[in-house]
């Protein structure tokens, strides 16, 4: 018979144990023929030395996502100890420490899911400002957001602070229906979108209220010195060049910043070019400054973006020959 200790010093004992011990109720259901006690933040297992190391496997899961969520429901913790199917998995093991950025309010992980995001997670560790500029779909935004909000679990920053250039595609402010935020949130919905996928209801809404998040339009940075922050600049395509050069200046002490485009999605009046390009390029060889282009083989969506992306471009090199 073998004997080991496993210590849970780096999370709530219980959070893994669970009221009246159900949770670990259900880690001995799962390993019968284990003796299983807990002492303390410590486990202690005896049995054979094949099962306890199966035990072990999944204790280690469970307290990387305890470590990381603060919590875990009875379902999911059952879900983690029966988790052999791959889509189980998937879910809940952290195969590289870059996939894995942030658990979701239902439990799954956010993850970086192609090289070039994956590039993109390992620049933003390296570098204060990341541009990241590429075609719909390809994960820009919500790889971005992922980012930022794990950089605020982990008390590496203070607040998050999200914007966008609010520029008509195809219809005017003035004729929208509400006030001036009624207006402007259509054009903020994606970066909602994306903290809803991360954070849950109730602490997403008191985050914004202390403006521990703060999504505004491009237009409020102005005047502002933004410290200890995860700035992100999103749709930066539809900014003029004094605009993004007005953000790219508000960043402060202790901050990062990421700045993400689309330069075939440009709404500007006809007579505007887009500030995007050139702060791309002239920027291109400052140390702590980095820059990615993602591209089709990045798309996440349905499977028909890819192709259509494709075919876009296919019709533009046609059309516009260099």
């Amino acid at each position: 018979m073998t004997e080991t200790i496993i210590n849970l010093d780096s999370v709530n004992p219980i959070e893994f144990f669970g009221v009246n011990n159900g949770k670990l109720d259900l880690l001995k259901k799962r390993f019968p023929l284990l003796k299983i006690l807990s002492r303390g933040t410590q486990i202690k297992l005896s049995g054979s030395e094949d099962q306890i190391e199966s035990a072990k496997e999944k204790i280690v899961l469970l307290v990387q996502y305890l470590e990381r969520n603060g919590n875990v429901s009875h379902n999911y913790f059952e879900q983690i100890l029966g988790g052999d199917d791959a889509e189980s998995i998937d879910m809940f093991v952290e195969k590289n420490p870059n996939d894995v950025l942030v658990f979701g309010p239902n439990g799954k992980s956010v993850r970086a899911r192609t090289q070039n995001q994956k590039l993109m997670v390992s620049m933003a560790e390296k570098n204060d400002i990341i541009f990241a500029i590429g075609p719909a779909g390809t994960g820009k935004t919500y790889t971005a957001v992922a980012l930022a909000v794990r950089a605020l679990k982990n008390k590496q920053v203070k607040k998050i602070i999200l914007t966008r250039p609010a520029v008509e595609a195809g219809e005017s402010l003035g004729f929208l229906p509400g006030d001036l935020k009624e207006k402007i949130d259509p054009y903020l919905r994606p970066l909602y979108d994306a903290l809803d996928d991360m954070i849950p209801a109730d602490k997403l809404g008191y985050y914004m209220s202390t403006r521990v998040i703060e999504i505004a339009p491009l237009a409020y940075m102005r005047g502002r010195t933004l410290d200890h922050a995860y700035i992100i600049l999103d749709e930066a395509q539809n900014t003029t060049d004094l605009q993004i050069k007005m953000f790219l200046t508000r960043i402060g002490a202790n901050a990062k910043a990421i700045i993400t485009g689309d330069m075939s999605q440009i709404d500007l009046p006809k007579n505007q070019k887009s500030g995007l390009e050139k702060a791309a390029r002239i920027l291109k060889n400052i140390d702590g400054i980095a820059h990615i282009e993602l591209d089709e083989e990045d798309v996440v969506r349905h499977r028909l973006v890819k192709a259509i992306i494709k075919a876009y471009d296919k019709d533009n090199q046609y059309n516009n020959p260099s």
